[in-house]
């Protein structure tokens, strides 16, 4: 029964009906203590008797009072009188997402600021065990002071709570949050009133299947929220719940940028991970869903005007005086995407799979050496070669949980970069030594003159292992300093000329490089020891190895590949395996485009199609013509009577065509 104005529940005196649901009322109320306006969700007495609804109906007022968060709309009270129980909430003044959306799409601005704010808010929720399960654009509503996720209701404990409870085990509840249903019915969303919980146009493919909904269900349902925001249009649609259900099973939404070419190209990019089919295959948390946002910002070439999906205005200038080595390069390099490689991974067991992006350094070259990069073993900061403000190549360390990035002064000039085994020193080549620097920053050391490296290891005895483009082999040097001798021996009989890029396995004494022969099928990646200059070869690649976790990771036919690697024993076991595809080399040093860190995270440079062009010039650098479409064309040589050029071409699966 409907209360009337003037209705007293405690100290809270009922002013009027603010909205209705199948578990409950929202009334504004006035807190007549505290004379503040508060609203109220009540429980219709004919529920009320039912002992497991009022079950569930306390349940939601704890699992909404554990979530203290300033994006989270607030529980005051609970309470019950004459048989009624309610809940008493914030009383939030401002329009609901969906209201706004009427209006059109938003602008980027927008779309980051709010998209981050309940990231945020559902992370904080995440991380208490809690799962929205319905969220949606009429359950943000966007105040003075932000964006309010509300409508907890459909929240349950997730499995690692209360494990064993179906997805369809409860019906929708209403939380007492402001929520006024939209008055153009063709703008309210689908619900389903069977067995399957949440607003149908938002509800992941899991769920629709009746599977146990977890943070990866509420991310699916943060994608489509996202679509909307940048589009204007829901993601899924259709004339009937089914047609809708069978949208959401089977098919992909048309790109965000086939609809606004205005926006950055790496939101189509974020998007599509939160609507992955399968959830292992979306981000894993909302926490890397907001970091992801705001990337997007910092590459967006343009802000797109309010409502028009058609015309941009520039970019805010702040934008272009952030450090350049952070901002766009997504069109050369594509994305750097982070994943975890375990042995649940591999084993196609359950795991979870963490999916991030994070910005190429503007003007890194990803067939040259500036663009290379390491990750600390301890997974935690990244040291990567880019232009500093005078364009000059310099370290730069960026933690992986921040947008910050420091670049290290006393670098000029570095390449390759490599990471003590305590993390907390790098590296790296310069001026024709091999040098190193505090992570943190401080004075440069020489370690010893090394001109053209090609690759080091630092074990945690202090050793250091390198190769030059001269002499041919490998070279183990002290740390601290002192005078290079050799590490390895060239093995004539396999016709080896050049041994690169070591990696120390996590005993410190043996390693892993990439032998190169003059005969293709014998160049590969072999096994070495501190204890003889002799090696064994294990397996023919084009590029080198790491070990990492377990295994040795490689790129392969385009394929970034792990493998089970005993290191006891130096062998492999089982099948390599893909862990990621477009994986990009850097094709002149025999070298994958990827770093991994010893807690199983993985960076790679992803090769998202494109590639360079051929330009005729004369000798004053004015363009005669282009010779060929644009691919990735490598090593170009002109005929002596320049008539010809002879070109190396890679194919995406990373194979190498030469031609005329």
């Amino acid at each position: 029964m409907a209360l009337t104005s003037g209705t007293k529940l405690g100290p809270y005196e009922i002013q009027d009906k603010l909205g209705a649901g199948g578990m409950g009322e929202v009334y504004r109320a006035r807190d007549t203590r505290l004379d503040r306006t508060v609203a109220i969700k009540v429980l219709p007495a004919q529920l009320s008797a039912d002992p497991e609804r009022k079950a569930r109906f306390q349940r939601e007022a704890k699992a909404i009072s554990a979530l203290q968060h300033p994006h989270i709309c607030v529980l005051h009270d609970i309470g019950t009188q004459d048989g009624v129980d309610f809940l008493v909430m914030e009383y939030l003044e401002g329009e609901t997402l969906a209201a706004r959306l009427e209006k059109g799409a938003l602008p980027l601005d927008d779309i980051v600021k709010i998209g981050a704010t309940v990231a945020d808010a559902l992370d904080k929720a995440h991380r208490q065990g809690l799962v929205h399960r319905d969220l949606k654009p009429g359950n943000i509503m966007l105040t003075k002071s932000g964006a309010k996720l509300l409508d907890f209701g459909l929240a349950k404990p997730s499995a690692a709570v209360t494990p064993g409870t179906p997805a369809g085990s409860a019906a929708p509840l209403l939380s007492a949050a402001l929520t006024v249903s939209s008055p153009n019915p063709t703008n309210s969303p689908l619900t389903s009133a069977g067995s399957v919980v949440g607003t149908m146009q938002y509800m992941s493919p899991e769920q629709l299947q009746g599977k146990e909904a977890d943070a990866r269900s509420d991310i699916f349902a943060f994608g489509a929220v996202l679509y909307e925001m940048a589009t204007g249009k829901r993601a899924f649609t259709g004339k009937s719940q089914l047609s809708v259900a069978t949208a959401i099973l089977e098919n992909d939404p048309a790109p965000v940028s086939s609809l606004r070419p205005a926006l950055a190209p790496a939101l189509d990019a974020l998007v599509a991970t939160c609507l992955a089919k399968d959830p292992e295959e979306r981000f894993a948390s909302a926490h890397d869903v907001g970091v992801a946002l705001k990337w997007v910002s910092a590459v967006a070439p343009v802000s797109s005007t309010a409502g028009d999906s058609r015309v941009g205005t520039p970019a805010p200038q702040r934008a272009l005086r952030r450090v350049v080595p952070w901002l766009a390069a997504a069109i050369l390099l594509g994305l750097l995407a982070v994943t975890a490689v375990n042995d649940w991974r591999l084993r196609n067991q359950p795991h979870r799979l963490i999916r991030s992006f994070i910005l190429a350094p503007e003007k890194a070259d990803p067939n040259g050496r500036a663009g290379f990069s390491a990750l600390s073993p301890d997974g935690s900061r990244w040291a990567v070669v880019a232009p500093d403000s005078r364009g000059q190549n310099v370290l730069w360390v960026r933690p992986l949980d921040s947008l910050d990035a420091r670049a290290l002064e006393g670098t000029q000039g570095a390449t390759d970069p490599f990471w003590s085994s305590d993390s907390r020193s790098i590296a790296f080549w310069a001026q024709n030594k091999l040098m190193r620097v505090d992570a943190s920053g401080g004075p440069t050391q020489t370690i010893c003159d090394a001109p053209n490296g090609r690759g080091g290891s630092w074990n945690q005895e202090d050793t250091i292992l390198f190769s030059l483009a001269d002499p041919p082999t490998l070279l183990r040097v002290p740390a601290a300093g002192g005078t290079p001798v050799a590490a390895s021996e060239l093995d004539v009989s396999r016709q080896e000329d050049n041994h690169l890029w070591p990696w120390f396995l996590p005993d410190g004494r043996h390693f892993i490089f990439y032998t190169h022969s003059k005969t293709a099928d014998r160049s590969g990646i072999a096994l070495g020891s501190l204890d003889s200059r002799q090696h064994r070869f294990l397996f023919p690649n084009d590029s080198n190895a790491v070990y990492a976790s377990g295994y040795l990771v490689f790129v392969r036919d385009g394929y970034l590949m792990a493998q089970k690697f005993d290191t006891g024993r130096g062998e492999l076991a089982g099948e390599a395996a893909p862990i990621a595809e477009q994986a990009s080399e850097f094709l002149k040093y025999f070298h994958g485009a990827f770093a991994v860190s010893q807690t199983g995270t993985v960076l790679y440079f992803r090769w998202a199609g494109g590639g360079s062009q051929l330009r005729l010039v004369d000798r004053s650098g004015k363009t005669l013509g282009m010779a060929g479409p644009p691919a990735r064309y490598i090593w170009p040589r002109v005929s002596p009577d320049g008539k010809q050029v002879a070109v190396g071409i890679e194919d995406a699966s990373s194979k190498r065509i030469f031609g005329c």
